[in-house]
This record gives structure tokens, sequence and C-alpha cells, in this order.
């Protein structure tokens, strides 16, 4: 009985280090923006975006700067492609921001408050 059991967990370890040869993880693939350029190069942008985007947060709460560089709605207005888990092709920003944030297990919770749709053009195809 102990002997079949480690016969098969070495069986399945074997076929689980072959479904992953090279030892890595599969990384997320966000959608691409829109935009030519972003605001700062994007590996500065996946270390630092929530920094920028508390520090526009404070400024325009306490200062009522609403249209700084890394306010949100340039992130949206850029960021926002066709989601395929809705109905209509409808805009919005989750194909971009919930790749990572579900990748990295972190709750992405700007969108009770703020619109995840663009507002230039229509948010429907």
């Amino acid at each position: 009985m102990i002997a079949a059991l480690i016969v098969g967990l070495a069986v399945s370890a074997g076929a689980y280090a072959g479904a992953y040869a090279d030892g890595g993880v599969p990384l997320p693939s966000p959608a691409k923006a829109t935009g030519a350029t972003c605001v700062e190069p994007a590996d500065i942008m996946r270390r630092n975006h929530m920094d920028f985007l508390k520090q526009q947060r404070d400024e325009t709460m306490h200062l009522g700067i609403r249209d700084g560089k890394y306010a949100l709605n340039g992130c949206v207005e850029c960021h926002a492609t066709d989601d395929p888990k809705t109905p209509a092709a409808v805009k919005t920003i989750e194909p971009f921001c919930g790749e990572c944030h579900a990748y990295a297990a972190v709750k992405l919770d700007c969108w009770s408050c703020h619109t995840d749709k663009p507002a230039t053009g229509s948010a429907k195809k």
C-alpha cells in the first residue's frame, strides 16, 4: 500500500515537472493600450502605478487638481479595450488591470467608485 502510494506520487511529480519543464510560471498578458506611450515607462508603471494613483488622489482631494499626469481617467482612456466577459463588446479597463491583479491576487477596488469605461467616444463598439 505504501509502495503504491510512493510510486503514484513519483509518477505524478514526473508528469507535473514535464508540464513545466522550464520551471517557469506563466505570466499574465494584459490587453494592449491604445495610446502610443504611457506617462512613464512600462517597468516603472508596473512597480509604482499605485503610488502614482495615490499621489494623484491626494492632489485631487486636498488641492482640487483633477487632471494631473497620473489621473485615473487618463489610464481608463488609454487602457480600456473590448471586454470579452461583457455582452455587446463594452469597452472597459478590466482586461488590462484585471489580468495582472488577478495573477497577483490583489483586490482591484477602484471601480467601486470610479467608472472603468472611457468617456471619449462610445463605450460600446
